[in-house]
């Protein structure tokens, strides 16, 4: 059967309801933590040593924009599985919990007979929104030091599985968030690394930047070995997997932020027989477009869910390169460090960020303090105030990290890092004022307050269930 029959097939199949369990593919998604998208080689980056994410790029799709709305672990996992932005499921911030009544992937496909399972870290709540089989054998602590060593014999069982059932497995890596201890910090000396350019040239900065960067080569031999079990399970060829990178890393402007380099996230799909192997695609899509994607893919109808986001399919079987106008974010620093809410928006172009308290100070505590035993903390960031004096290259960096003007506007598509603010251009007034209005207009159908939603009180009453604010028709 050529391609574009089987395409026409499977859509026949899945809109008379006739999709039968044998025939519905499995779900494979692998996830990193805390990984900057463009430290990877696929995606331009000159340090990370890959060679597994590089070889499964080689069989699959890559994304060159995708992103999440979120750039914090537990709001950008509550997106990518219930298909709803942060206000609408309600973890809108680190360290809370969506709302009771919030479905999410297992609600989805069990009613279509597949069994859904989460190995690794899971950091979403309530578990009634979330009721994932638990699959042991990675590590679900990512602060542990080191990470436990990962047993893959739950996976292959869960794969192998029972009946002729399908499957979806999230497999929840902990590489690499902070504390960077896996992997081999030897094959990055501290001289020969090309940092980026958001990041200050400190020799502290060098010895931490090549112990994350050996952490993502700890992380991509999981990739490596995940998806060799996957071959040996017999599934491969019936199998749908996702690699995505989470959100930036713990250095300054990367995660905890709205630009570029935090909500922009690595997505690589490979649909054996869909995909186009080693293809790319500018689509622009979001987190909150997985779960529908996958819901549609194995045959269900998104119209029976709330989701925000919508399917990309005919983006992975070819048929178009096309998806969304927008992709939106949100950061409310609470409780990482005190109220900062930000709010941004971007046409995969031009990103436009608005700081709604720009004469306060942003502080992530974190980044940039110290707690007695430090296992969160990085000595790297007191080496950029202390240079800041010597290096104006330094002291620009810590401004643009801890003082935020109200409005700015970039152009990714040139300055990917994100360093020349070109808000007040007049050449880019009618970009600033376009994007400006549709974040106003979607910051509406989300019920977003504003500054009062970044308050403690708030996080508080979301972690008890009594969600203070969303849009109309989820609350209570």
């Amino acid at each position: 059967m050529n391609r574009y029959l089987s395409v026409v097939v499977f859509a026949l199949a899945c809109v008379s309801g006739e999709l039968g369990a044998s025939e519905k593919p499995n779900f494979l998604i692998i996830m990193a933590d805390d990984c900057t998208h463009n430290d990877l080689s696929l995606y331009g980056g000159q340090n990370a040593i890959t060679p597994n994410i590089d070889g499964f790029a080689a069989t699959a799709l890559t994304f060159n924009r995708a992103y999440l709305s979120e750039a914090m672990c537990q709001p950008c996992r509550a997106e990518l599985y219930t298909g709803q932005y942060p206000m609408r499921n309600g973890c809108a911030w680190n360290h809370s919990a969506s709302r009771p009544e919030t479905q999410s992937l297992p609600q989805y496909l069990s009613p279509l007979g597949y069994r859904v399972g989460l190995a690794g870290k899971v950091h979403v709540k309530p578990e009634q929104a979330f009721p994932f089989e638990n699959i042991s054998g990675f590590d679900k602590s990512c602060v542990r030091e080191p990470t436990l060593d990962h047993d893959l014999k739950p996976v292959k069982e869960f794969m192998r599985g029972k009946n002729d059932s399908p499957f979806c497995l999230v497999v929840a890596l902990v590489e690499p968030h902070v504390p960077w201890v896996m992997g081999d910090p030897s094959q990055y000396p501290p001289k020969k690394i090309k940092l980026p350019p958001n990041i200050a040239d400190t020799p502290q900065t060098r010895q931490d930047y090549g112990k994350y960067l050996a952490e993502i080569t700890y992380m991509d031999s999981q990739v490596g070995e995940l998806l060799t079990a996957l071959e040996q399970s017999g599934n491969a060829d019936n199998t749908v997997v996702i690699f995505t990178s989470e959100q930036g890393s713990q250095f300054p402007g990367c995660k905890w932020t709205n630009w570029d380099t935090g909500l922009h996230t690595a997505m690589i799909v490979r649909w054996p027989g869909q995909t186009s192997p080693g293809t790319r695609t500018d689509a622009l899509v979001q987190y909150a477009d997985v779960a529908p994607t996958l819901l549609s893919i194995a045959g269900g109808k998104t119209a029976d869910y709330q989701f925000d986001g919508t399917s990309f399919r005919n983006v992975l079987t070819g048929e178009t390169d096309r998806h969304r106008q927008f992709v939106y974010g949100v950061h409310n620093n609470i409780p990482e460090g005190p109220a900062y809410p930000i709010r941004t928006i971007s046409d995969g172009n031009y990103r436009y960020i608005r700081n709604l308290t720009p004469d306060e100070i942003y502080i992530e505590k974190h980044l940039m303090g110290f707690r007695g035993n430090g296992k969160l903390n990085n000595a790297y960031w007191g080496t950029w105030i202390w240079d800041s004096a010597n290096s104006p290259r330094t002291y620009n960096l810590v401004k643009r990290y801890t003082n935020r003007p109200s409005e700015a506007l970039y152009q990714t598509s040139e300055d990917k890092y994100e360093l020349n603010n070109i808000a007040a251009s007049q050449q880019h007034s009618a970009i600033k004022n376009r994007l400006s209005t549709e974040l106003d207009n979607w910051l509406a159908s989300q019920g977003d307050p504003g500054i009062p939603q970044d308050t403690m009180e708030a996080i508080q009453a979301a972690r008890r269930g009594e969600h203070l604010y969303g849009p109309a028709s989820t609350q209570k």
